[in-house]
This record gives C-alpha cells, structure tokens and sequence, in this order.
C-alpha cells in the first residue's frame, strides 16, 4: 500500500533528479537513473528528469536571436519530451490502479479531478520552479528590487508546494479508504500519431 506521505518521497527523488542534471547541464544527458529498475523510485526519477531537460528546450527555444532552422529542431526536441512526459505519467498512474485495485469503493465515493500522477506531475514541475527561483534569489547582477520580487515568488513556490503534496497524500488516503476511487484513462494524443493527424497521414 502507498505510504500517506507519498508526496514527501516524490519531493527528495525529484530534487535528487534536478540536482544530477544540473552536474551535467546537457539536454542531451542519458538519464543516470540510480534506482532499481521497475521501481515508482526509478520511473519517478526518470520522469523528474525529463522535466528538467524540457526546462532547459524551453529556454532554448525562447531566444529571440535563434536562427528559424534551429528553433524547429528544438520544436521537435520538445515534443518528443512532452510525449514522453505523458507516457511516463500514464505509467505512474497504472502503479497506483494497481496499488489500490483491490480497494472496494464506498457507496457514494467520488471520483477526483485529476488523477495521482498528473498531480504529482505538478508537483514534479514546482520542484524544478523552486530550484531555479532559488537561483534567481542568489544572484549579484541585479538590483534589489529584482531580488525581493524573486524571494516574494520563492515564498508563494514553496507555499504551493505544501499545499499540493498534503493535497496528494490526502487523495492517496482517500482511495485507500475507499472514499475515492480513480480510473486510468490514456491521453490519446492525436498529433503524434501519424494514424491520427490528417497533415500526417495524407502525405503518405
């Protein structure tokens, strides 16, 4: 059964995560998953890690100086990643079905919003916007004023965070207990699948 303070291991792995990339840097890094393969610990590393190389194609991407050609290259970069990230995410939420399918609801149990994973997927991408606030409270080329919005966001960030990992672990009791139940329901992206989307399928 998933521990209630679930969203605790979820932080430490993926602030382990964004603190390996950023030893490298490199977008391109094969993820150096430390943990045991089949593992929630290793998926949810390797998800983290996707995050973060993500992070850094955005950047990229945002250039207003970067050369046409090079900007679609990083445009299929990313989406590439972003479906990656939504395969990842599918299977963080088959682990936990599987956790709890033995779960009888109550009568009257309602189903939430969001599922586990899409929610510990925000939570993945805040673990990466405190890290780089962070570094925006800590830097000595700029002014003050900068420094004080940054720190004043830093705040709301961690906030955010407290909130959304009680708001995880109490879901995860919910189902536990029956009150709650989920559903596993794909993405279905169509503009990835070249049996989907028109542009795609009428050029062959």
């Amino acid at each position: 059964m998933i521990p209630y303070m679930f969203s605790k291991q979820c932080i430490q792995i993926f602030e382990q995560a964004v603190t390996d990339y950023h030893q490298y840097n490199d977008i391109h890094k094969v993820c150096p998953n430390p943990f045991i393969p089949g593992s929630i610990e290793n998926v949810l590393y390797a998800k983290c890690w996707i995050d973060t190389a993500q992070w850094h194609m955005e950047d990229e991407i945002r250039n207003p100086a970067i050369d046409p050609a090079e900007a679609l290259q990083w445009k299929r970069h990313i989406d590439k990643s972003n479906q990656d990230r939504t395969d990842i995410v599918e299977e963080i939420d088959t682990y936990f079905f599987d956790q709890y399918k033995a779960i009888q609801p109550k009568p009257g149990a309602k189903i939430n919003t969001e599922s586990p994973a899409w929610a510990i997927d925000r939570l993945s991408i805040l673990v990466l916007k405190i890290y780089h606030m962070r570094e925006e409270t800590l830097r000595t080329d700029t002014d003050a004023t900068q420094l004080e919005k940054c720190n004043n966001k830093l705040g709301i960030l961690l906030q955010q965070q407290t909130d959304l990992s009680l708001a995880i672990d109490e879901l995860l009791e919910d189902i536990a207990n029956g009150d709650k139940y989920m559903k596993v329901y794909r993405q279905m992206k169509m503009y990835n699948d070249p049996e989907l989307n028109p542009v795609l399928y009428n050029k062959k």
